[in-house]
């Protein structure tokens, strides 16, 4: 009697488990089309997230450009102040100075260059330039502000 009881319950365990288990091909399809419907909606929103993210390092980079050309031209009008106040200095000083200040200049102007000639948009390469030149424009901002101070002497 416990064998045919035993044998009874794992026989319907076993047909619930394959009744259960076993979907119709209705069912499956619906499920695959769910699934193909959020893939969608997944991948919609990815390309908005994209696009969304490459708009806003496009921002920041003209931004950045815009203040940079500020500066560049703060720094080419300040070489010019600077090349008319060198006119009224000593024969012996000046050429120093016009040394100087044509260094400075090639530089204002390669940095100009490599701002326009700049193209690539990726995050990582974007960071890099932006701190090599943001460098690059300060140092030579330190420098001009360094030989007008020696011109006070």
């Amino acid at each position: 009697m416990k064998n045919t009881i035993l044998f009874l319950a794992v026989i319907v365990f076993m047909a619930g488990t394959i009744l259960t288990g076993c979907q119709s091909s209705a069912e499956k399809e619906k499920d695959a089309q769910n699934k193909v419907q959020e893939a969608r909606n997944d991948l919609g929103e990815a390309k908005q997230d994209l696009s969304q993210a490459k708009q806003e390092t496009l921002d920041k980079f003209q931004q950045f450009k815009r203040e940079s050309e500020e500066k560049i031209a703060t720094h080419e009008k300040s070489i010019v102040e600077f090349k008319s106040r060198i006119a009224l200095e000593k024969i012996e000083n000046r050429a120093e100075y016009e040394k100087e200040l044509v260094d400075l200049e090639h530089k204002n102007s390669d940095l100009k260059r490599k701002l326009d000639e700049y193209k690539e948009i990726g995050k990582e390469k974007w960071e890099a330039f932006k701190t090599e030149f943001s460098h690059d424009m300060d140092e030579i901002g330190k420098s001009l502000k360094d030989l007008t101070v020696n011109n006070v002497k």
